[in-house]
């Protein structure tokens, strides 16, 4: 009865293995069918890292998620790599089709004696099995799956293309994918370059990337490449020798110290500040329809990597100068405080009872008490929460580290720096902070909203100058003055230094930094006309940006806005760019995989240009001369000129060799309170804008810090390095500009009795129409009655005791100077 049972048991189990052999046969072959007819495989695009390059084609750095591959040939690879491969995954692997019943048969023989001999799928069986199935399934179902791929594979793709495919697309450690990423990452050089002991090294990669490993485990990768050597040597791919002399030589000469990291955070970065910028420059281009992590694109820039490096040279020691200085003036002050101050709250308290001024010492040790928490023992809290599992103090050490984070921002000078082509607005350097990391990645030189200051003044000087009715030798009275906002509410401001120079000419003014004769030309154009005029320079078009960004007040002129650096660097641009618009920009173009040009950047902007039509000429070609000579004098005697070495950094040599003064303008900044310190400035070719400050307001730099004694010197220096090397070029001279002599003190004509003059621009039809009424001729050489005629400084004019009344109108100012026929005979000295 058993028996019988057990025969149709078989029977039927014979018919349902014949049935679903004839099913799965059946279909086997429709998709045989369709695939022959469709070619339906899977593309063979691997996930590949975007390459970010500067102008001159150098890799900058690589984008990329988990995976980090670069695809290289069979042809370019050495001949002992491949044979390493092959003794050690496949030896048969040019004679089977796909599968081998030996090595399924060891494999199987493995699994049921729990020995190691080898796994039984070939190397077509593994590509099939990464492209088409999920090899961490160890079930049946995934080896059919993978068996019956690899024979498509074979019908579908020569040997060496297989190959070529493996040894790209295998995993072959901590993110890497590929033999050429694998080599470079374990190595430092190209697989074309392997050694026959690095390739052994690398062929066990394929087996367990991670286990391996020779950085984390070199005593096990060791054993392991042995085995593959001795299999080399059996098999008659090398000999003896050749394998004890490499695997000597590469063991002789390994770092043990090394760390392994993930490939990600272990990619080279040579500016990642500019990196970074550009990253996020790509997710507004590609709208979220590419994927630069995985699509392998190439992104030329417009970066220089050598004024990048010589950037951030400069920064890190600016900014370890102003923390420096910071930490000096507040610890300073602070002791200062606790020694004087604090006793005599004290003892006020005491004396007369007043509980505010209540200052004691458990106070103080409270407040000490509290920093020490938040710098010394919070990161410990924190540790201790994850260690212990202990979720209640989580909250603590967050509390302690938004704490710290606010501390820092409000005590931590920062730095930023952008760098522009004046010509074609491409940003050559970007520094956006102190350091690029995790915690630090605010680009301050394009996202910061900070305070110019002073620099922010010849963006409305330019109106003024389109004014007519200012001029650089316009004379202005620097004193006390008051003004009143349109509510009627009074403003007194004060200068830098809380001192007035009394008169001065209005290039003096700009260059020196003065705030009262700044004011006074704001009041004297109106605020529409240097609202519309700053607004045109720093590309501010939107109309509520624009109400937001530049109040309707005094303290306006003097920077008390919200700009970045890289607003004010292409304001500055435009007064180089004889006026024309300059748009800022860091891609170049965008290539895919197979090199063709998928974005083209660089053309969009110069057809941005085309669209403008006249609206290009942000300012006139006269006026952005003009501001170009007005930011001169800053250079030659205000604010700037330590910066530029007094003239000396601005010595550069030609692309001949020869020694010359590049021309260069600029202007300093420091904001009220000493918060913010900066320098922009420019010469033909580039325009640097440097900032530093707090990322949160409320401190003050000290005193002893300006633009124009930390920004300053680190611009001469770039500026130096920069224009090196370059052909001989100025700022281009429209027509429309007129020169003249005038006199320093009056800023009138200067006549012959002045001391020596200066001369300046104008727009035509500016110079102005009289001769200086304030310096009068010396007794020596004039007529006998003339020999009583003296200047009063005090006075400022001319008092003449002996004039006889016909010769009075001398006395009535400009009109006595401008035509000699008026004048007897023997009075030309008082004339040029």
């Amino acid at each position: 009865m058993r028996a019988s049972a057990f025969i149709r048991l078989a029977a039927v189990s014979t018919v349902a293995l014949a049935a679903f052999i004839g099913i799965g046969l059946g279909l086997s072959i429709a998709i045989t069918e369709n695939i022959e007819n469709e070619e339906n495989y899977k593309p063979l695009n691997p996930a590949l890292p975007t390459k970010i390059l500067d102008a001159s084609g150098e890799v900058v750095t690589e984008f990329s998620a988990d995976e980090k591959r670069e695809l290289i040939t069979l042809g370019e690879l050495p001949r002992h790599l491949i044979l390493a491969v092959l003794a050690r995954e496949d030896p048969d692997f040019y004679n089977h089709r796909g599968f081998s019943f030996r090595a399924i048969t060891r494999a199987f023989v493995g699994v049921i004696t729990g020995q190691n001999l080898g796994g039984g799928s070939t190397i077509t069986q593994q590509v099939a099995g990464t492209l088409y199935a999920d090899r961490r399934e160890k079930k049946i179902s995934r080896k059919l799956k993978e068996l019956w791929w690899a024979l498509q594979m074979e019908r579908r793709y020569t040997k060496n293309e297989i190959l070529e495919i493996y040894l790209n697309y295998m995993i072959m450690g901590p993110g890497l994918y590929g033999v050429e990423a694998a080599s470079k990452y374990f190595f430092g050089h190209s697989a074309r370059d392997l050694t026959l002991a690095e390739a052994a090294v690398l062929v066990v990669q394929l087996s367990s990337p991670t286990r391996y490993n020779p950085i984390q485990n070199p005593n096990e990768a060791m054993d392991r490449q042995k085995t593959v050597l001795d299999k080399m040597v059996e098999l008659g791919y090398a000999t003896r020798d050749e394998v004890s002399h490499s695997f000597d030589e590469y063991w002789a000469s390994f770092d043990y110290t090394r760390i392994g990291i993930s490939s990600y955070f272990a990619r080279e970065d040579k500016a990642p500040w500019f990196s970074e910028y550009v990253r996020r420059e790509l997710d507004k281009l590609m709208y979220g329809e590419m994927d630069y992590y995985r699509d392998g694109y190439t992104v030329n820039t417009t970066l220089d990597l050598r004024f990048q490096e010589l950037a951030e040279t400069e920064m890190a020691g600016g900014i370890a100068t102003a923390n420096a200085k910071y930490r000096a003036n507040t610890g300073y002050s602070t002791a200062r405080s606790e020694r004087v101050y604090v006793p005599l709250a004290n003892m006020l308290t005491l004396v007369f009872n007043l509980e505010d001024l209540y200052a004691t010492a458990e106070h103080q040790d409270e407040t000490k008490a509290v920093n020490k928490y938040s710098k010394q023992l919070n990161p410990t809290v924190d540790m201790m929460s994850l260690l212990f599992d202990i979720p209640g103090i989580k909250p603590a050490a967050a509390a302690g580290y938004q704490k710290f984070k606010s501390v820092i921002e409000e005590s931590v000078v920062e730095g930023a720096l952008v760098v522009l082509e004046n010509e074609t607005g491409q940003i050559k350097a970007i520094v956006g902070g102190s350091q690029y990391n995790e915690t630090n990645q605010l680009i301050r030189a394009t996202q910061a909203k900070v305070m110019p200051g002073s620099a922010f003044k010849p963006l409305y000087y330019s109106a003024a100058i389109d004014s007519r009715d200012w001029t650089m030798s316009t004379l202005i009275y620097d004193a006390p003055v008051m003004f009143h906002a349109a509510t009627g509410e009074p403003y007194v401001p004060n200068n830098y230094q809380g001192t007035w120079r009394g008169p001065v000419l209005l290039y003096e003014a700009l260059g020196l930094s003065l705030n009262i004769p700044a004011l006074k030309i704001l009041d004297g154009i109106g605020f529409d006309a240097a609202i519309d005029r700053a607004a045109a320079l720093l590309g501010v078009t939107d109309p509520e940006e624009k109400s937001r960004t530049f109040p309707r007040v005094y303290p306006m002129g003097l920077g008390i806005i919200a700009v970045s650096p890289l607003s004010m660097a292409r304001a500055f641009a435009i007064f180089a760019n004889q006026g024309r618009a300059v748009t800022p920009f860091a891609i170049k173009t965008v290539e895919n995989r197979e090199g063709k040009i998928v974005i083209d950047n660089e053309r969009e902007v110069r057809a941005g240009y085309e669209k403008m039509g006249k609206a290009v000429q942000v300012i006139s070609p006269q006026n952005a001369y003009m501001m170009t000579r007005l930011c001169a004098k800053v250079i030659e005697m205000g604010t700037l000129a330590s910066g530029a070495g007094y003239g000396a950094k601005l010595n550069v040599k030609d692309d001949k060799g020869a020694t010359y003064r590049i021309p260069a303008g600029g202007k300093t900044g420091t904001t009220q309170n000493w918060s913010d310190a900066w320098a922009v400035g420019f010469t033909p070719y580039y325009t640097i804008a440097i900032w530093f400050g707090f990322d949160k307001g409320g401190n003050s730099l000290g005193m002893n810090v300006s633009g124009a004694s930390l920004a300053g010197p680190i611009w001469g220096n770039l500026m130096q390095a920069y224009n090196q090397g370059l052909p001989r070029k100025d700022f281009p001279r429209p027509p429309g500009i007129v020169d003249a002599t005038v006199c320093r003190s009056s800023g009138l004509l200067r006549n012959n009795a002045c001391p020596p003059g200066i001369t300046l621009s104008f727009l035509a039809g500016t110079v102005p129409e009289g001769y200086c009424d304030q310096h009068g001729v010396t007794a020596e050489g004039l007529p006998e009655g003339l020999r009583g005629l003296r200047y009063s400084q005090d006075a400022m004019q001319y008092q003449m005791p002996t004039l006889p009344p016909e010769l009075d109108y001398l006395l009535q100012g400009d009109d006595a100077y401008t035509g000699l026929d008026a004048l007897p005979p023997g009075f030309d000295p008082l004339l040029d």
